[in-house]
C-alpha cells in the first residue's frame, strides 16, 4: 500500500540516504584495505573496532545497510507506514544507543590509557552514523503521526 508523503517527508528520506552512503563509504573504504589496500586510506585496523572475524563483521554490515537502504527507499516512496508505538521505541533506542556511541567517543578523548576500543574512532564514528539513522526513522513515523 502506497501513502501520499507530505513534501517535508523528503527531508527524512534524503538524511537517511546520506547515512546509507556514508555507512556504504565505511564498509567499502574497510574492504579496500582489507583485500587492496590504498595509500590514502588508514589503514585496515582503523576500521575494526571489535574482535570480531572480518567475515563475521562484513556480513553484518552488509545486512545493517541493505535494511538502511530498504528504509531509505520506503521513507521516500512513502511506503513507509507510520506507526507511534515504533516511533516511540525506536526514539528510545536511538537515544540510548547515541548516548552509548558520544560516551564512547568522550572516554577515548578524556582518558589516555583507555582500552583500544575506545580509541578507535571510525568505527566509533559510525556508530553515531547509525544511531542517527535509527532517530531518522523514528522521527518519520513520529512527524507522520503529528507527534512532533
Amino acid at each position: 500500500m502506497r501513502v501520499r508523503t507530505p513534501a517535508n517527508s523528503s527531508l527524512y528520506a534524503a538524511t537517511g540516504w546520506l547515512l546509507s552512503a556514508l555507512f556504504a563509504a565505511r564498509v567499502l573504504g574497510q574492504a579496500l584495505q582489507r583485500w587492496l589496500p590504498q595509500p590514502f586510506l588508514p589503514p585496515a585496523e582503523a576500521f575494526q573496532g571489535s574482535a570480531l572475524p572480518y567475515g563475521v563483521l562484513l556480513l553484518a554490515q552488509l545486512a545493517i545497510l541493505t535494511a538502511m537502504l530498504y528504509l531509505s527507499l520506503r521513507m521516500q516512496t512513502g511506503a513507509l507506514l507510520p506507526s507511534r508505538r515504533l516511533g516511540v521505541g525506536l526514539a528510545w533506542v536511538g537515544a540510548i544507543y547515541m548516548a552509548l556511541s558520544v560516551g564512547r567517543l568522550a572516554v577515548g578523548l578524556a582518558v589516555p590509557n583507555a582500552d583500544a576500543w575506545f580509541r578507535t574512532w571510525i568505527p566509533a564514528l559510525f556508530h553515531l552514523v547509525l544511531a542517527g539513522f535509527v532517530l531518522t526513522v523514528s522521527l518519520y513515523h513520529l512527524r507522520r503521526r503529528g507527534d512532533i
